[in-house]
């Protein structure tokens, strides 16, 4: 080896090229950030309360909203502003398609709780045994199927509601019926 320091991006020997601090600095901290942005989107799964941190809460309370919605001047003259958002649409049980799975060694769970969502006015496309590991009773819903979700657990009495995963048809509900459910 040569007693020469080498120059700045200069290559080196076999090991590799050097690389500036800064360079270095700046690619642990985007992954750091990265990091920190995956933590902080991760949202609430429903297994539980939502946490809410002391600084959320507040005794102050909340003030009227405003029955007319403001007025304020735009480029093109007053433009008014919404006061709330639009209702979710209503849930179409007729319409919507529901497969129920046994995970337990209880024969018919799954038939007869397919019966009693069906009397609920539920659109049941199979029943079946489910193979592999499920915690607890749980209804699993699609993109924009939570309120179809919730409101089918409430009509069975599955207190679980989680996003659906392979293999699982994200058009459609599916519930696992576990050694909890009555």
């Amino acid at each position: 080896m040569s007693s020469r320091r080498p120059t700045r991006g200069a290559a080196r020997d076999a090991a590799g090229v050097v690389l500036p601090t800064r360079v270095m600095v700046l690619s642990i901290s985007a992954v750091a950030l990265a990091g920190l942005g995956f933590i902080a989107t991760q949202g609430n799964d429903d297994n539980g309360p939502a946490k809410v941190s002391p600084a959320a809460t507040s005794t102050v309370p909340p003030s009227p909203t405003p029955t007319t919605p403001p007025i304020t001047e735009g480029p093109g003259g007053p433009v008014s502003t919404p006061s709330t958002p639009k209702p979710p649409k209503p849930v179409n049980k007729g319409k919507t398609t529901v497969v129920v799975f046994n995970n337990t060694n209880i024969k018919g769970l799954a038939g007869a709780t397919a019966t009693r969502a069906e009397k609920a006015g539920w659109n049941i496309f199979k029943t079946d045994n489910w193979h592999g590991s499920v915690d607890a009773s749980t209804v699993y819903y699609g993109p924009k199927m939570r309120a179809a979700a919730k409101l089918l657990a409430a009509d069975l009495d599955i207190t679980r509601i989680k996003a659906s995963f392979e293999p699982m048809n994200p058009k459609m509900l599916t519930v696992i019926l576990t050694t909890d459910y009555q």
